[in-house]
C-alpha cells in the first residue's frame, strides 16, 4: 500500500494578494509558487510538511467558508501541531487575531482557531 504524504486545502479567495499577505505575514507561510506570471491568480504556501492552496476565480465567485453553511462545521481545516501552546504565542506576537484563544476543546483536542483574510476558520491544535 502506497504511503500518503500530506493533504493541502484549496481555497477560493476574493483578493489573492491580500490573502498570500495574511499566510506569510501571519503565519509565516512561504510562498511555493505563484501564477502565471503577469496574471497570478494561482498560488501554493508552505511551512513545514503543510501546504495551503489559493486561487482567485473571479469577482462573483466568493470564499465560501464551512462556517457560513452550517454551524457545526465550525472549521475549513485542521493543521497537526507538535505544540499548540508555542504557536499561539507566535502567532500573538505577529498580531494574528484569533477566532478562538488557546483551549482544550470537547473533542479531547488542545488548541486555537485562526480566521483567514476570507474567513476560512483553520484549527491548530493536537489530541490532548
Amino acid at each position: 500500500m502506497s504511503k500518503l504524504n500530506f493533504i493541502s486545502p484549496f481555497f477560493i479567495v476574493s483578493n489573492l494578494k491580500d490573502s498570500v499577505a495574511f499566510y506569510v505575514d501571519k503565519l509565516g507561510f512561504d510562498v511555493l509558487f505563484i501564477g502565471p506570471e503577469g496574471d497570478e491568480y494561482y498560488a501554493m504556501l508552505g511551512r513545514d510538511a503543510v501546504s495551503i492552496m489559493l486561487k482567485a476565480i473571479a469577482p462573483d465567485i466568493k470564499p465560501i467558508p464551512n462556517h457560513t453553511r452550517h454551524e457545526w462545521a465550525a472549521w475549513d481545516a485542521f493543521v497537526s501541531v507538535e505544540e499548540p501552546d508555542v504557536l499561539f504565542e507566535e502567532f500573538t506576537s505577529n498580531g494574528v487575531v484569533f477566532r478562538k484563544s488557546i483551549h482544550d476543546n470537547s473533542d479531547g483536542l488542545r488548541g486555537f482557531e485562526i480566521t483567514d483574510a476570507d474567513g476560512y476558520v483553520l484549527f491548530f491544535g493536537r489530541p490532548k
